[in-house]
This record gives structure tokens, C-alpha cells and sequence, in this order.
């Protein structure tokens, strides 16, 4: 990275995001707490998971599930200067359903949530080894 350090504005406090890019980013810059010291600050402007229902049968029995991810996010010096503008991330994932393995499709949403967070994560950091100071 062309930045020795990073500073985080705008998530919620027990964002899973946060959490994962404060980890990815801790091997190659300093993961600073005040949002006035550090190179580069991300800001997050929306971060929303989201579960909605995309097809049921006559009987109201849903069948299957569309799962969003949404992160809106943007990077800039703490002076103000930005680095990275707006940028709008979005993933979905389809996820099949059946009332009688109600237990195992929770797990397999919770694991495709975290997939879609991983992709997330990377593709910011993509971004983020773009700027040059």
C-alpha cells in the first residue's frame, strides 16, 4: 500500500465488516482508532444486509430467497481530500428454501453472507492499493 496507516469513520460498532478489513489491513498498515491521524480514512456510508423473498408456492411456502449485500463506501485524507470517491458495492446471492431444513438453511445463509462479505473486503482492498498519495 502506498499509505503507512488508516482510519475508519461510519460503521456501526460491531460491524463484521469493519472487523474483517481492520484484520486484512493490520498485516501491511497501521489500523489507527482516531479518524484525525491516519493517511488515508474510510468512510462508510451504508453498509445494509438484506433477505428477501423471490418465490413461493400457492400455499404462501417460500421457496426461494434473494440475499443482498450493500456497502457504499469512500476513502479521503482527514483534511478532506478524496482519494476514493463514492463507490456503490453489491452482491446478491440466491438461496433455495425449504421449511423442513429451516435449521441447515440458516447456516447456509450465514456462511453465503460471509462469502459475500469476504468478496467485499477484497474488493475494497483493490481499491485501496490503488491511491497513491
Amino acid at each position: 500500500m502506498a499509505f503507512a496507516s488508516v482510519g475508519f469513520r461510519g460503521f456501526s460498532a460491531n460491524s463484521a465488516l469493519q472487523a474483517e478489513l481492520r484484520r486484512q489491513l493490520a498485516s501491511s498498515v497501521r489500523v489507527l482508532e482516531a479518524p484525525a491521524l491516519p493517511e488515508v480514512l474510510i468512510e462508510s456510508l451504508h453498509d445494509t444486509r438484506e433477505r428477501s423473498v423471490v418465490a413461493s408456492t400457492a400455499a404462501a411456502q417460500v421457496r426461494e430467497l434473494q440475499l443482498r449485500l450493500k456497502f457504499h463506501f469512500r476513502a479521503s485524507t482527514p483534511s478532506g481530500r478524496e482519494l476514493i470517491p463514492r463507490v456503490e458495492l453489491l452482491l446478491t446471492r440466491d438461496l433455495s428454501y425449504t421449511e423442513t431444513a429451516a435449521l441447515a438453511k440458516e447456516q447456509e445463509e450465514a456462511v453465503l453472507f460471509r462469502d459475500m462479505q469476504d468478496d467485499v473486503v477484497n474488493q475494497v482492498l483493490r481499491r485501496l492499493a490503488s491511491i497513491r498519495l
